[in-house]
């Protein structure tokens, strides 16, 4: 009988010691997911500045941990038509990269950004082409600040596909337009920086790049007044077992939503949320095959979207005025301001709009008319995609100033007795 209990509290023994490990779940690993560089290789770009975007791009590369079963690169060029240096899994170590990398050439041709990153959802990013499924995905976009087609809707199509979206700019890019397509916030994701400095943000890319691709627990992005954006590692398989999504908030943990998903979804999001508000999120893994534990998080929504809330018109001059306001509530969520102006009565020239960073609730403007009145409009745009505006009228000084003459002092000017 002592061989079998022996036995026995062996097999219990080890049984325990694989539930608790499966309970505590996988054991963290290396990043792993598909990178994406998509660089501005049209004649918009001087030879010199391609060179060095090159030069970044390979440096950027030598920090990553690149190789079977962690990160995989492509780079894709912009032109009239866009061209693939190299797609996913062709190059298996970072020397190799980097190689590649050194001979890429310049394409030249149109700036067409849009087609290459419908190209890049449908040739690179699909699973049918070869995209590894369950993966992070990362597009690393290095550009001039142009484009010569529409940016904005095939970059939604890739950042609903779950891609996260960084963008280096060199040149003098649309703030709003850029800080749109980075994947939110845009002070984490939209780098402007000169060509000569690009490697300054080399070691900060990196590590922002490395977050992005190393998803072992359940996060949040995309996160505004009323929803976010979650994201988990690959846990289940589709013929494995289903997650069970459930989201209450933190002051009311009675009032609970749920959602049921499949094992092979790694993504959801909340929408429809109250503002300012602490929610509790639990990720459980349902499986029959191995035990996954739980997983929690708290997300804070951002303050209600108020626009700005107060116009203050100051140093009116004759081709000039400024003007200042109350900044937006819930300023993380301002993507930038639309100052609109033009004269009231006709005659003084069309309407003009000048664009302000979120940072800023003021500006000068200039080349007005002299002793004209004027409707200026301050509007915040949000990144909900929501937009809320203020009016103010406002006059500029004449053109001639009237002199007064100075007392003179007694005995001083004046014709002789």
């Amino acid at each position: 009988m002592l061989p079998w209990t022996a036995l026995s509290l062996a097999l219990s023994l080890r049984l325990a010691l694989a539930r608790s490990g499966a309970e505590r779940g996988p054991p963290a690993s290396a990043p792993q997911g598909d990178l994406l560089f998509l660089l501005d290789s049209s004649a918009s770009v001087s030879h010199y500045e391609f060179s060095r975007v090159r030069e970044f791009v390979g440096q950027l590369v030598g920090l990553l941990p690149l190789g079977p079963g962690a990160l995989r690169t492509s780079l894709v060029h912009v032109g009239s038509r866009p061209y693939t240096e190299f797609p996913f899994g062709q190059h298996s170590s970072g020397e190799a990269v980097q190689d590649a990398i050194r001979a890429a050439a310049q394409r030249m041709g149109d700036t067409n950004t849009g087609l290459a990153l419908a190209y890049a959802k449908e040739q690179l990013f699909a699973e049918v082409a070869g995209a590894r499924p369950g993966v992070p995905k990362v597009l690393v976009w290095v550009t001039d600040g142009g484009s010569s087609d529409p940016v904005g809707p095939p970059m939604q199509e890739l950042k609903d596909l779950g891609v996260t979206v960084f963008i280096v700019s060199t040149g003098r890019g649309n703030l709003l337009e850029l800080s749109d397509a980075a994947s939110a916030p845009p002070e984490k994701h939209l780098h402007f920086v000169d060509m000569d400095d690009l490697h300054i943000i080399a070691q900060e890319l990196r590590g922002s790049i490395l977050d992005a691709m190393r998803p072992q627990q359940l996060r949040a992005s995309e996160v505004t007044s009323s929803g976010f954006r979650l994201a988990w590692p690959p846990l289940l398989t589709a013929d494995s077992g289903f997650y069970m999504l459930e989201l209450a908030p933190s002051a009311e943990p009675g009032t609970v939503r749920r959602q049921q998903l499949p094992g092979n979804a790694t993504g959801w999001a909340w929408v429809n949320l109250n503002p300012d508000t602490d929610y509790e999120v639990t990720l459980v893994p349902e499986s029959n095959v191995h035990l996954v534990r739980p997983q929690y998080l708290r997300v804070h929504t951002l303050p209600e979207e108020a626009g700005p809330q107060r116009i203050v018109i100051s140093h009116a001059r004759p081709r000039s005025l400024r003007v200042s306001w109350a900044p937006a509530l819930g300023p993380a969520a301002v993507r930038g301001y639309h100052v609109q102006y033009g004269p009231l009565l006709g005659g003084g020239g069309a309407a003009q709009r000048v664009e302000v960073p979120a940072g800023r609730n003021s500006t000068t403007l200039q080349g007005l008319a002299p002793s004209t009145a004027y409707l200026v409009t301050v509007t915040a745009a949000f990144r909900s995609g929501r937009e809320s505006s203020l009016s103010a009228k406002a006059c500029t000084s004449d053109g001639e100033r009237s002199r007064v003459p100075r007392p003179q002092p007694p005995g001083a000017g004046g014709p002789e007795p």
